[in-house]
């Protein structure tokens, strides 16, 4: 006879059914849902939910009671500080199992158990108040009218220019003047000249 039985084995031993459930309460705890399959999820829901009432409690007691099923100090820490105030104001109803699509191969149905609090995400901004936002950045980031710069540039590029030509013409003036002295200083070698110096050495060595 299987009176008050209605655990079942999950076809396994009792030490490994003991870290199964313990290793999904842990994980829910930790990330507050998790993905499994349904015999699995409806009998680590009621480890879970046993585990959030001693959080409710915040005694010592209670705290090495969950650290006996846990194991681990900082997953405590975490049910007793941020999950169980969550819900002070519930008497049960901690988990849910949300129905998702069969697993493949042995097409065992496949469930996400979560916590029925979660964590609030912070709200993401609208879009007018983006838009908003970023309408001053553009108006600072638009380039200014640079027409008014370009005609003050103007007259003083000119200015620049009248500066330079002048000193460029008298340096060219003063390599031309160089070039025409180093020229006129430099004797005029004739061709004749070198003919008859040759020749001479010829009759001289006769």
């Amino acid at each position: 006879m299987r009176h008050k039985r209605a655990k079942g084995n999950l076809n396994r031993n009792t030490s490994l059914k003991k870290a199964t459930l313990r290793d999904i309460a842990r994980s829910v705890i930790k990330y507050e849902s998790v993905k499994t399959t349904k015999v699995k999820a409806k009998a680590a829901r009621r480890l879970v939910e046993k585990l959030i009432t001693l959080g409710k409690k915040n005694t010592l007691s209670a705290r090495r009671i969950a650290f006996k099923i846990l194991i681990d100090h900082r997953i405590v820490s975490h049910l007793f500080t941020e999950i169980a105030p969550r819900f002070s104001k519930r008497e049960g109803g901690y988990t849910r199992i949300l129905n998702i699509t069969s697993r493949r191969g042995d097409n065992a149905q496949r469930v996400i158990l979560e916590l029925t609090e979660l964590k609030e995400k912070p709200k993401p901004a609208s879009k007018q108040k983006a838009a908003v936002a970023e309408q001053p950045k553009k108006s600072k980031e638009e380039p200014k009218d640079t027409s008014k710069k370009i005609v003050k540039e103007k007259p003083e590029v000119k200015k620049q220019e009248s500066k330079i030509v002048p000193d460029e013409k008298v340096q060219k003036q003063k390599h031309e003047t160089k070039e025409k002295k180093q020229a006129e200083e430099k004797p005029k070698k004739k061709f004749f000249s070198g003919l008859r110096k040759f020749m001479k050495k010829e009759r001289d060595s006769k």
